[in-house]
């Protein structure tokens, strides 16, 4: 009689155990239905996260487009601005650079510095001209693109001496004359000795920039002995026209 009621205990007690474990294991169970919707929203914000980061970047790179479109027309009103401000040529700038400090001319552009030490902190236009001088020395000149007045000078150091006295040799244009050549296709704004070549082809040339009014930027080739420009197709620029063969100038 003990013996059947020890063993009535112990098995009620083994089956409030196992039925205690199994609600305990059912109840730490995830309902798979609620895993499975949990899931696809999970997929949808990813989804959608990506979407939206896609959108802001094409933004940015429109964004990005429109600044460089409008630096791009900036800079060209930027040097119309000062073309039309400037009543020294590029030709007349090398002349008084070289006045200034005897030598070749291998470069002139017309660019802008900060103010003058009177306490004007405006930016101004300048002729900048590079002198070769007989002995080696390198001069930049700087001009007064209003009057022709030396602004300044100062000795400069420049490793390629050889190389330009090499493409000068035997030549009979210089930076002036090529000015001069390209002025026709409008105001010369820079012109400076390519002893490269185009593309490295190793013919030497004068590389001119204009601005002709409203236009832009165009890029010229000046040879060297003829003097005949062409347009300069190495920079992609706008002055592939009709006129792009070339003709001799002066």
């Amino acid at each position: 009689m003990k013996r059947n009621i020890v063993i009535a205990a112990v098995t009620a007690a083994a089956l409030i155990g196992g039925g205690t474990a199994t609600a305990l294991a059912t109840t730490g169970d995830d309902d798979p239905g609620t895993t499975r919707q949990s899931d696809v929203r999970d997929r949808d914000d990813d989804a959608r996260g990506a979407a939206d980061d896609r959108a802001d970047d094409d933004a940015d790179d429109r964004d990005d487009s429109r600044g460089h479109d409008r630096d791009d027309r900036d800079d060209d009103r930027d040097d119309d601005a000062r073309a039309s401000a400037a009543k020294v040529t590029a030709a007349e700038a090398v002349a008084a650079a070289l006045k200034e400090a005897p030598g070749t001319a291998v470069s002139a552009e017309l660019d802008e510095e900060d103010g003058d030490d009177d306490g004007d902190d405006r930016e101004r236009a300048v002729w900048e001209v590079d002198v070769l001088a007989g002995d080696g020395t390198w001069h930049s000149v700087r001009i007064d693109p209003g009057t022709g007045k030396v602004l300044g000078s100062e000795t400069d150091d420049e490793d390629d001496t050889d190389e330009v006295r090499a493409a000068l040799k035997g030549t009979s244009v210089d930076a002036a004359e090529a000015a001069k050549a390209a002025a026709g296709r409008g105001t010369v704004t820079s012109v400076e000795l390519d002893e490269d070549g185009y593309r490295g082809d190793g013919v030497a040339a004068w590389e001119v920039e204009t601005t002709p009014s409203g236009k832009g930027e165009q890029d010229w080739r000046v040879d060297l002995k003829s003097g005949k420009v062409t347009a300069d197709r190495s920079h992609h620029s706008d002055s592939d026209d009709a006129d792009d063969s070339g003709s001799d100038d002066d």
